[in-house]
Protein backbone atom coordinates (compact mmCIF):
# COMPACT_ATOMS: atom_id res chain seq x y z
CA UNK A 1 0.00 0.00 0.00
CA UNK A 2 1.67 3.21 -1.14
CA UNK A 3 -1.04 5.65 -0.09
CA UNK A 4 -0.96 4.93 3.67
CA UNK A 5 -0.10 7.87 5.92
CA UNK A 6 0.95 8.24 9.53
CA UNK A 7 -0.18 11.73 10.54
CA UNK A 8 1.28 13.57 13.54
CA UNK A 9 -0.59 16.47 15.14
CA UNK A 10 0.48 18.29 18.30
CA UNK A 11 -2.42 19.37 20.53
CA UNK A 12 -2.56 21.69 23.55
CA UNK A 13 -4.41 19.13 25.68
CA UNK A 14 -5.49 15.51 25.77
CA UNK A 15 -9.11 16.66 25.41
CA UNK A 16 -8.39 18.40 22.09
CA UNK A 17 -6.46 15.36 20.83
CA UNK A 18 -9.30 13.04 21.87
CA UNK A 19 -11.93 15.22 20.18
CA UNK A 20 -10.01 15.14 16.88
CA UNK A 21 -9.29 11.41 17.28
CA UNK A 22 -12.93 10.54 17.90
CA UNK A 23 -14.24 12.66 15.03
CA UNK A 24 -11.68 11.37 12.52
CA UNK A 25 -12.38 7.70 13.34
CA UNK A 26 -16.16 8.22 13.47
CA UNK A 27 -16.03 9.88 10.03
CA UNK A 28 -13.78 7.06 8.75
CA UNK A 29 -11.11 9.49 7.58
CA UNK A 30 -8.68 7.78 9.96
CA UNK A 31 -8.77 4.12 10.87
CA UNK A 32 -7.00 4.52 14.19
CA UNK A 33 -5.72 7.20 16.55
CA UNK A 34 -3.10 7.14 19.29
CA UNK A 35 -2.48 9.88 21.85
CA UNK A 36 0.89 10.32 23.55
CA UNK A 37 2.06 12.77 26.13
CA UNK A 38 2.32 15.14 27.54
CA UNK A 39 5.53 16.04 25.75
CA UNK A 40 7.62 19.15 26.25
CA UNK A 41 7.71 21.41 23.19
CA UNK A 42 9.97 24.35 22.43
CA UNK A 43 9.15 26.47 19.39
CA UNK A 44 9.43 29.94 17.90
CA UNK A 45 6.15 31.86 17.76
CA UNK A 46 5.98 35.47 16.56
CA UNK A 47 9.68 35.94 17.20
CA UNK A 48 9.62 34.57 20.77
CA UNK A 49 10.89 31.21 21.97
CA UNK A 50 7.94 29.50 23.69
CA UNK A 51 7.67 26.34 25.75
CA UNK A 52 4.57 24.28 26.37
CA UNK A 53 3.39 20.81 27.27
CA UNK A 54 1.40 19.23 24.45
CA UNK A 55 -0.10 15.89 23.50
CA UNK A 56 0.82 14.16 20.25
CA UNK A 57 -2.02 12.71 18.21
CA UNK A 58 -1.10 10.06 15.66
CA UNK A 59 -3.65 9.16 12.99
CA UNK A 60 -3.38 6.18 10.64
CA UNK A 61 -5.02 7.06 7.35
CA UNK A 62 -4.65 7.20 3.56
CA UNK A 63 -3.78 10.00 1.14
CA UNK A 64 -7.33 10.32 -0.20
CA UNK A 65 -8.51 11.27 3.31
CA UNK A 66 -5.96 14.07 3.80
CA UNK A 67 -8.23 16.93 2.58
CA UNK A 68 -11.03 15.89 4.95
CA UNK A 69 -8.57 15.47 7.84
CA UNK A 70 -7.06 18.88 7.13
CA UNK A 71 -10.54 20.44 7.21
CA UNK A 72 -11.46 18.63 10.44
CA UNK A 73 -8.26 19.63 12.22
CA UNK A 74 -8.64 23.24 11.07
CA UNK A 75 -12.18 23.29 12.50
CA UNK A 76 -11.47 21.54 15.83
CA UNK A 77 -7.92 22.61 16.70
CA UNK A 78 -7.52 25.84 18.70
CA UNK A 79 -4.05 26.79 17.36
CA UNK A 80 -3.76 29.42 14.62
CA UNK A 81 -1.27 27.11 12.89
CA UNK A 82 -1.66 23.46 13.98
CA UNK A 83 1.44 21.32 13.48
CA UNK A 84 -0.02 18.63 11.24
CA UNK A 85 2.39 16.57 9.13
CA UNK A 86 2.01 13.30 7.24
CA UNK A 87 4.65 10.63 6.91
CA UNK A 88 4.26 8.16 4.04
CA UNK A 89 4.22 4.50 5.06
CA UNK A 90 6.52 2.60 2.75
CA UNK A 91 6.10 -0.78 4.42
CA UNK A 92 3.45 -2.36 6.61
CA UNK A 93 2.14 -5.74 7.61
CA UNK A 94 -0.25 -7.03 4.93
CA UNK A 95 -3.25 -7.66 7.19
CA UNK A 96 -2.81 -4.22 8.76
CA UNK A 97 -2.74 -2.60 5.31
CA UNK A 98 -5.99 -4.37 4.43
CA UNK A 99 -7.57 -3.27 7.73
CA UNK A 100 -6.46 0.32 7.14
CA UNK A 101 -7.93 0.34 3.64
CA UNK A 102 -11.18 -1.24 4.84
CA UNK A 103 -11.66 1.33 7.62
CA UNK A 104 -11.01 4.58 5.77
Amino acid sequence: MTDALLIRITCPSKDVAQKIADASVEQRIAACANIEGPVSSTYLWKGVVEQAFEHVLWLKSVKSCWPALEKLVTELHPYDVPAMVALPCTQMLGPFATWLEDNT
